[in-house]
């Protein structure tokens, strides 16, 4: 349906004024929702309105609830591995239309004119005094490739919109969005699989691709959470996976989802000599500020990379120059994925049937899947549902 300023709307749909999501209102209650409305900011020809079915729980939104990254802008929705419908189009959009499946996943803008964003052939700086209303060109792409990484790039929720407006996250009946975060899912993937891979299986997804390792490299595998879990599911598919767990009760599982082998740390004192310069990757999904960093370094090959993807809420723990510099090793991060990342792998989880381990549960149990969550009492992600009718 055509409106008369060229906003495309679905047949027999509206969008409220009001949005409306399950929100804390401070860290001493991250735990703790109540229904919040609030007014979204304002409609932009490159945005996007979408209905939220599905909601995936990541471990950021935990450590936002409690704060524990710093400052929070409460009351607060959080929630950023979106799966629904596209309602209302604006009428510079092309990549999506009115009633398109969709996901959104961590990010909500960034600048478009920078390095990361554009290419390298772009300034290093990022564009000044933007409103955040332009499109990028090409299908709605950005063409760098690294808009993650774009020194002015806007995270879903807790953070201010260029040309103002209040910032809100998933957990909600709906969600408004620029188009080149808006990305069409393959009617292939349920949407409660495709939201939890919106941001964890980005994270992973990008961190193995990025690596460019050759195929049947050997990669470990630090954890199996719901980012671990995830690393497990994508790698297996090109590289010989290990996983490394305190947890002997997932050895089943790693192996289900694709593992070749599991090592115990807490029953194998032993691991970082047993396992010494055989790993060409690591990737760390433990987020503790007391992880044993020196072990994992340990197990990598001369000119090995260690990938930390799990964020402490504080520092790391320190090194020496000769835990990297006796064999010639990196320490890398990586932070979500970019928007190509996101299709290529919803492409991959199509063509291969790939399948999170999921645990849907209606969002006003909200509360009980964050406290299950920070006990560990998940296997591997918790997906709510949107329950406002």
């Amino acid at each position: 349906m055509q409106e008369p300023d060229g906003i495309r709307m679905l047949e027999g749909s509206s969008v409220p004024e009001y949005f409306t999501g399950y929100a804390c209102f401070g860290s001493d209650t991250y735990n703790k929702f109540e229904l919040y409305n609030w007014t979204p900011r304002p409609f932009r020809d490159y945005d996007i309105d979408v209905k939220v079915e599905y909601c995936g729980i990541c471990g950021s939104d935990l450590h936002t609830l409690r704060a524990g990254w710093g400052p929070v802008k409460y009351p607060i929705v959080c929630g950023h591995e979106v799966s629904g419908r596209a309602i209302r189009v604006g009428p510079k959009v092309t990549s999506i239309q009115p009633g398109d499946y969709v996901g959104i996943g961590a990010m909500s803008w960034s600048c478009g004119k920078c390095s990361a964003c554009a290419g390298p052939t772009h300034p290093v700086s990022p564009c000044e005094g933007d409103d955040g209303e332009h499109g990028y060109g090409g299908e709605g792409g950005l063409d760098g490739g690294n808009e993650q990484y774009c020194k002015r790039v806007c995270e879903l929720y807790n953070w201010d919109y260029p040309g103002g407006g209040q910032l809100q996250g998933g957990f909600a009946n709906y969600v408004r969005i620029h188009e080149n975060f808006c990305f069409p899912i393959p009617d292939s993937i349920p949407p409660e699989l495709a939201a939890p891979m919106l941001c964890g299986g980005v994270t992973m997804y990008s961190a193995l691709t990025r690596s460019s390792l050759p195929k049947d490299s050997k990669i470990g595998i630090i954890g199996l959470g719901g980012l671990g879990h995830f690393a497990v599911l994508f790698g297996s598919t090109d590289y010989d996976i290990s996983v490394l767990s305190h947890s002997p009760s997932k050895e089943a599982d790693s192996l289900k989802l694709g593992a070749s082998r599991f090592i115990s740390t807490d029953s194998n004192s032993d691991w970082p000599t047993q396992l010494a310069r055989n790993f060409d990757l690591v990737i760390c999904t433990n987020h503790s500020t007391s992880m044993p960093l020196q072990d994992y370094l340990k197990t990598l090959k001369i000119g090995g990379t260690l990938m930390i993807c799990g964020i402490p809420e504080g520092t790391l723990p320190p090194l020496s120059w000769a835990d990297l510099g006796a064999s010639n090793l990196a320490i890398k991060g990586s932070n979500v994925g970019s928007k190509k990342e996101v299709i290529s792998m919803l492409k991959l989880a199509s063509e291969k049937n790939l399948k999170p381990w999921v645990e849907v549960l209606d969002m006003k149990h909200l509360g009980d899947a964050i406290t299950r969550l920070e006990k560990g009492d998940c296997r591997y992600r918790f997906v709510m549902k949107a329950d406002f009718e």
